[in-house]
């Protein structure tokens, strides 16, 4: 049951968490931190843009159905629950119920969602295509609909500035990496090695522990009670389930083959942390971040134990 408990991503959330507790970032340490947590998220998307063939997302882009299909389901279905969760300010705080409609608007995971289709022997070339194009246009797409849903909430205050952020911090280096992937051989082949993956954890490493040094600095902590936790674990469970009995049952209503239709559950029901986390710290920065991307994080944990039991199961029944 506990077995996502061995996921080293996991595991280093955990651990940044309660460094944060113990140890948190504060003055001149906390701002050259900051300065290197950017760093680092630059760094990562250029080494997604170095990783991905433009020519094979191309052709991956012809089965638009497919694509079109996950992106309904990520910022449309996603979004429409976060704002029919509104009446649950009655249980939990305000700051709370923000964080959970922020994590509604984040794209798909690339990593996991990919690897569990993978191993529940589904389309893995479009879950490839389907989720990078997913974190493109959640380049767009997620600050958009922060400013347009939680721009008015407690303590949020939303710009188009922050479109120049997200563009000059995420795709910009994005848009260097695809240079980069096609005209320099070496730094393509660099992007690809195994090591490099490691950028991805280490950058939501570091954004984990930024993001809780100053709540912990701010005493956002606080506010957060331990019946909101309990309400978030069961919100999550509750939630994974239902999207994964929907991503199943409205594919096969419309003649998706099952390789397809895996491909539409593991990425249309997954939140990214990897960008979700980096996209945050942009938006929104300052101390209110700890406690925005609390649902983000029990969420993503959720939904890796429960899809990873799912594609394990329909890897034995499909062999």
């Amino acid at each position: 049951m506990f077995s996502f408990l061995k996921d080293p991503l996991i595991q280093g959330i955990i651990l940044a968490s309660v460094l944060a507790f113990l140890l948190p970032a504060i003055g001149t340490f906390a701002d050259v931190f900051d300065v290197v947590t950017k760093l680092a998220i630059a760094f990562l998307f250029f080494l997604y843009g170095a990783r991905l063939s433009t020519a094979e997302a191309l052709r991956g882009l012809t089965h638009w159905r497919l694509h079109l299909m996950i992106l309904c389901f990520t910022f449309v279905v996603y979004p429409l629950i976060g704002l029919a969760v509104r009446p649950a300010t009655a249980f939990i705080s305000e700051g709370m119920y923000q964080g959970i409609l922020y994590a509604m608007l984040v794209p798909s995971t690339v990593q996991s969602s990919v690897a569990l289709t993978g191993i529940a022997r589904g389309n893995v070339s479009g879950a490839v295509v389907a989720a990078s194009v997913s974190s493109l246009v959640g380049v767009i797409a997620t600050p958009l609909l922060v400013m347009l849903l939680m721009g008015t909430g407690e303590g949020i205050t939303i710009d188009a500035g922050v479109f120049i952020d997200i563009s000059l911090q995420l795709l910009l280096p994005f848009v260097l990496g695809q240079f980069a992937h096609n005209l320099l051989p070496s730094v393509r082949a660099f992007a690809a090695r195994k090591a490099t993956k490691q950028v991805d954890r280490t950058s939501i490493w570091m954004v984990v522990y930024a993001a809780f040094s100053k709540a912990m600095v701010a005493g956002v902590w606080g506010e957060v009670s331990g019946w909101e936790i309990v309400f978030l674990i069961i919100f999550s469970l509750a939630l994974v389930c239902a999207m994964l009995w929907l991503t199943r049952a409205v594919p096969r209503a419309l003649r998706f083959n099952y390789e397809d239709t895996v491909a539409i559950q593991m990425c249309g029901t997954q939140k990214s942390l990897a960008a979700g986390l980096p996209m945050a710290s942009v938006i929104f920065g300052g101390a209110a971040l700890g406690l925005l991307i609390v649902p983000l994080m029990i969420y993503h944990m959720i939904q890796l134990m429960i899809c990873s039991s799912l594609a394990a199961r329909y890897a034995r029944t499909h062999k």
